[in-house]
C-alpha cells in the first residue's frame, strides 16, 4: 500500500470500505465490476446513471431465464406470479424510504421524469394555486410549470436563505426555514374571480432531496415547514394560503442516504432505479400519500385503469385501487421483477453504510483539489459549494461541481476537461446538469448573461464552455457504493498532470511552439529553405477513404474535388467517422483524364462510378444514392454534392457548427480550411514520444503513427519538428499559401482500420494532449488557404506536384 492511500485511510478508513459489511470494497470490484478493470475505466459519472452489479445481473438473468412471468392485466397462473412480483416491489420500495402502505402507494413510472409529468398533469391547478420551487431544481420539476401557468396558476422559485426560531407548541425554541421569493410569474393576468376561495386552492411546493449540481442536501424540516407554517415561511405572503403539498425529487439524492417518510410527511416523492443500482433503466416510480393522491385529477384513460368502459357512449367507470388508477397500459413488469436484485445489493451493504463511503471520497477529492496550487501561487479549482448552516442542510452529497483556473486567472473550459478525462480513461460529466437555476446561480450568470449565451449559438451539451470570460457550466464527478480511492486517486491525479502549472512551464502547462514564442517582432527577410512536398492526398467524399498522387490540380475551393461530397442520412444529418466509423472503409478514386470517380466499398459488391461533368445547372446539387446503400456504412444515405451557390462563403454546415475560420476564400466540405498540411518530421516526432510511453509502461503496445491516420491533404519533408507552428506564409513551387494556424484534433484521429475492423484508442490524441495544448485545442499540422488572383468559382490551370520545393516565411 502505497502512501498516500495509508494517509487516506488514516482520515476517512472509519467510514471507508464497509468494514463491518459483508464484502470490503476491493472484494465488490473484483467480483462484481470487473468490467471496469478490463476496460481500464475510472467511472466518475454516477449522478447521472450508476453502474449495475455484475453479480447483479447474473441474478436478473437467471430468475428471468427461470420463471415464466405474463401480463398482469389477466387471471393465468403466470399473471398471477407476476402480480405477486409486483406487490412485492411495491412494498420494497416503501421500505426503502420507510413509508407505511397505510399512507403511502407506490405508482410504477417510465422514470423520474414520468411520475413528475403525471403529477403535473392530474395536479387541480386553478387560479388561486401556486407552484413554488427552489432556484436548485432539475429541468423535470420545473417542466412541471407549464401544467401550472397554463391553468392560470402562478409560479415562482425561492432560495433558502436561512432559519429563524419560534415559539413551538412545546414551549421551546423550534427553527422554521426562511424563503426569499423570486419574481411571480403568471400568463393569465385575469384577477381571481370575486368570491373564489384561496383557502381552497391546492399549491405545490417542490425540492430536490440533493443538488445534482452542487450537491447540496436540503434539510428535510422543509417538508414539515411548509405544511404546517407556510405563513411563516413567506412572511405572510399572499401566496401562503391554501392547500400547501411537497413534492420531493429525490432521483439522485436517494442512491446515497433515501429519506425517512415516517419522519417527514412528503405528499409526493419520485425516483428513478437505475439512479439507485445501475439497472433497469426507463422505470421509475411515484412514492404518493394517500390523501394527496385523492386530489389528483387523471383525464386519460386506458388498459388496466379502467373497472369498466362502453365503446359507443361516454361512460367510463375508473378503478378505485391508487396504483392501478395511475399506471396506464401494461407495466414493465420484467423490468419491476429486475429491481428485488439491485435491492438486496442496497440492503446488504446499509444505506447509512454507502453514505459514509461516498461521502469519504467526496470530502478526500474536496480537500484535494482546494488545495492545488499553480507554481505562481494561484488556485487551481473552483468548487461550487453552498456554505449554510446545518439546520437546513443536511450535509453534501456524493457529487462535486467545480471549474479549473490557469494561473493567470481565466478558465479552463470544461469540455476540454472532459476531452482530456476520457483519453485517460476517466468517465465524468460536464455543463449544467440540466439544472439552470443551479448552474446560473453558482456560477453567477444573470439573465442578461444567459440570453447573451443564447444568442452566441450557446445550447445544453454543445462546445461553447466559456462564453464573454465566464464558464456556461461545471465539471462534475460522483461516487456511488462501488467507488474506490483509486478511482478518487486516478481523477486529482489528471487534475495535477494536466491542469497545474510549474513556474518553468507555459501558462496552460504545456509547450507548444506557437508564433510568438518562436518569432518576435518583423518578418523574416529571407525565405527558409529546404523543404519539399513529399506527398498530396485528396478526399473526394467528407470523412471517407482518399487517394495519393504525384501531381493534382488546384481550384478555387483548394485541390480540386477536395471533400467536394459528403454522405447524408436520409434525415438530413450529416455522416462523419465519428458518428460512422465504418465510413473509412470507403474508399475513392478519380480519374482526371475520364472525368468519373470511383466509390468502392467491400460491403457493396460493384463499383460505384461518378461522372463529374454535369449538363445541368453547374450550381445545382447533386444527390446521388450510394449503390447498396444500407450496406455501405450500415445504414440508407445519399451522396451531396458541394454547391458553390449555396456555399458562398463557408459551407451551411460548416457556419452552423461555429467551424469557419477562413472567411475570405471558398471552400467545399472542409471542416476549417481548403488545406491540411502535415510535417513529416513532426510525426516522426509524436512516433518517438509514443515509443517512450510504452517504454514507461504507460502504452501497453507499441504504436506507430502514419501521417495518413490525420488525413492531411499536404506532407512536407525537412526541417525540424514543429517549425510550422510559426509559419505565416509559404511557397510551393510557384503557388503561394497562407497560414490559418494550428489544426485542432479530435478522437477521429484514435481510429483505425486494422483488418476490416474499425479500432478506437485513446492513442495519438492522448500523447498530443500531454505537449500540443492551447486554450483547449490540442494542435497538430496547420491549416492553409490557397492565395490566387481568380475570381471565386473558377477554376485554376495551377498544379501541385510531389517534389517541388517549399519555401516559408515566419514573423
Amino acid at each position: 500500500m502505497d502512501a498516500s492511500k495509508e494517509q487516506f485511510l488514516k482520515e476517512f478508513g472509519h467510514d471507508y470500505g464497509y468494514p463491518n459489511g459483508p464484502k470490503s470494497i476491493d472484494e465488490i470490484r473484483a467480483t462484481e465490476f470487473k468490467r471496469l478493470e478490463q476496460n481500464g475505466t475510472v467511472y466518475l459519472d454516477h449522478a447521472g446513471a450508476t453502474l449495475y452489479s455484475e453479480l447483479q445481473m447474473e441474478a436478473v438473468f437467471k430468475d428471468l431465464s427461470s420463471n415464466v412471468y405474463g401480463n398482469p392485466h389477466s387471471q393465468s397462473e403466470a399473471s398471477s406470479a407476476t402480480f405477486d412480483i409486483v406487490r412485492q416491489a411495491r412494498q420494497e420500495v416503501l421500505d426503502y424510504f420507510n413509508a407505511s402502505p397505510k399512507d403511502y402507494k407506490c405508482i410504477f413510472t417510465s422514470g423520474a421524469t414520468g411520475a413528475l409529468k403525471l403529477i403535473g398533469e392530474a395536479f387541480p391547478w386553478n387560479q388561486g394555486s401556486s407552484f413554488m420551487y427552489t432556484m436548485e431544481n432539475h429541468n423535470s420539476v420545473l417542466g412541471i410549470r407549464e401544467y401550472a401557468l397554463s391553468k392560470g396558476a402562478k409560479a415562482f422559485a425561492v432560495d433558502i436563505e436561512s432559519v429563524a426560531h419560534h415559539e413551538g407548541v412545546s414551549k421551546t425554541l423550534e427553527p422554521l426555514t426562511k424563503m426569499s421569493m423570486h419574481q411571480v410569474q403568471r400568463r393569465n393576468k385575469a384577477e381571481i374571480m370575486e368570491g373564489e376561495a384561496k383557502a381552497d386552492a391546492f399549491n405545490l411546493f417542490a425540492f430536490p432531496l440533493e443538488c445534482n449540481f452542487s450537491g447540496f442536501r436540503f434539510g428535510l424540516n422543509l417538508v414539515n415547514d411548509i405544511k404546517k407554517n407556510p405563513e411563516r415561511i413567506l412572511e405572510g405572503s399572499q401566496f401562503c394560503k391554501g392547500n400547501w403539498m411537497v413534492l420531493i425529487d429525490a432521483a439522485k439524492g436517494c442512491a446515497t442516504q433515501p429519506l425517512d417518510l415516517s419522519s417527514y410527511s412528503a405528499d409526493f416523492v419520485v425516483l428513478s432505479f437505475y439512479k439507485l443500482f445501475g439497472y433497469p433503466t426507463g422505470l421509475g416510480a411515484l412514492i404518493v400519500r394517500n390523501d394527496a393522491a385523492k386530489i389528483l385529477k387523471k383525464a386519460y384513460f386506458s388498459g388496466g385503469t379502467v373497472a369498466a368502459s362502453i365503446a359507443d357512449v361516454d361512460f367510463v367507470r375508473r378503478r378505485d385501487n391508487i396504483e392501478e388508477l395511475f399506471e396506464d397500459g401494461t407495466i414493465s413488469f420484467l423490468s419491476i421483477a429486475s429491481i428485488r436484485h439491485g435491492f438486496k445489493i442496497l440492503k446488504s451493504l446499509t444505506a447509512s453504510a454507502i453514505c459514509r463511503h461516498t461521502t469519504s471520497l467526496t470530502a478526500f477529492v474536496e480537500k484535494v483539489l482546494m488545495d492545488l496550487k499553480h507554481g505562481n501561487g494561484a488556485n487551481v479549482c473552483t468548487i461550487y459549494k453552498k456554505q449554510v448552516s446545518k439546520a437546513i442542510c443536511q450535509g453534501s452529497g456524493s457529487l462535486l461541481s467545480f471549474n479549473l483556473l490557469r494561473p493567470d486567472g481565466s478558465w479552463f473550459g470544461s469540455r476540454e476537461v472532459e476531452k482530456l478525462a476520457s483519453l485517460s480513461g476517466i468517465q465524468l460529466r460536464t455543463g449544467c446538469f440540466c439544472n439552470p437555476g443551479a448552474c446560473a446561480k453558482y456560477l453567477g450568470l444573470s439573465h442578461s448573461d444567459l440570453l447573451s449565451n443564447l444568442e452566441a449559438g450557446h445550447v445544453c451539451w454543445d462546445d461553447n464552455d466559456i462564453l464573454h470570460g465566464k464558464p456556461t457550466g461545471a465539471v462534475r464527478v460522483s461516487f456511488a457504493y462501488m467507488s474506490t480511492y483509486e478511482d478518487a486517486k486516478a481523477f486529482v491525479d489528471f487534475v495535477k498532470r494536466s491542469f497545474v502549472s510549474t513556474l518553468n512551464k507555459s501558462g496552460n502547462g504545456h509547450l507548444l511552439r506557437t508564433r510568438s514564442a518562436l518569432f518576435s517582432g518583423e518578418e523574416k527577410t529571407q525565405p527558409l529553405t529546404g523543404y519539399h512536398l513529399k506527398t498530396i492526398s485528396i478526399y473526394p467524399i467528407k470523412s471517407c477513404g482518399g487517394f495519393t498522387v504525384e501531381r493534382w490540380p488546384l481550384s478555387s475551393t483548394g485541390l480540386r474535388h477536395d471533400r467536394e461530397w459528403l454522405l447524408k442520412s436520409l434525415t438530413g444529418e450529416i455522416l462523419t467517422q465519428k458518428k460512422v466509423p465504418e465510413m473509412c472503409f470507403i474508399s475513392t478514386s478519380i480519374d482526371l483524364n475520364q472525368g468519373i470517380m470511383f466509390v468502392e466499398s467491400p460491403r457493396c459488391r460493384q463499383k460505384l462510378k461518378i461522372n463529374l461533368s454535369t449538363d445541368s445547372d453547374p450550381a445545382a446539387k447533386e444527390e446521388i444514392e450510394l449503390h447498396a446503400k444500407s450496406n455501405a456504412v450500415g445504414r440508407p444515405c445519399t451522396l451531396l454534392r458541394y454547391s458553390s451557390s449555396e456555399n458562398k462563403v463557408c459551407s451551411k454546415m460548416n457556419r452552423g457548427m461555429n467551424m469557419c475560420r477562413d472567411v475570405e476564400s471558398r471552400f467545399s466540405f472542409a471542416n476549417e480550411a481548403q488545406f491540411l498540411l502535415l510535417s513529416e518530421e513532426s510525426v516522426s516526432d509524436l512516433n518517438s514520444r509514443l515509443n517512450l510511453n510504452v517504454q514507461k509502461g504507460s502504452n501497453r503496445t507499441f504504436i506507430q503513427i502514419n501521417p495518413m491516420r490525420f488525413r492531411p491533404n499536404l506532407v512536407i519533408s525537412g526541417g525540424e519538428p514543429y517549425a510550422e507552428d510559426g509559419w505565416r506564409s509559404l511557397k510551393i513551387g510557384s503557388e503561394y499559401f497562407t497560414s490559418l494556424g494550428g489544426c485542432n484534433r479530435c478522437q477521429m484521429i484514435n481510429l483505425v482500420n486494422q483488418s476490416g475492423q474499425v479500432q478506437r484508442s485513446n492513442e495519438p490524441l492522448a500523447t498530443l494532449a500531454a505537449y500540443r495544448r492551447v486554450k483547449g485545442k490540442i494542435l497538430f499540422g496547420i491549416l492553409l488557404k490557397y492565395d490566387n488572383s481568380h475570381e471565386l468559382g473558377l477554376s485554376t490551370d495551377s498544379w501541385l506536384q510531389v517534389g517541388e520545393e517549399v519555401y516559408t516565411h515566419s514573423q
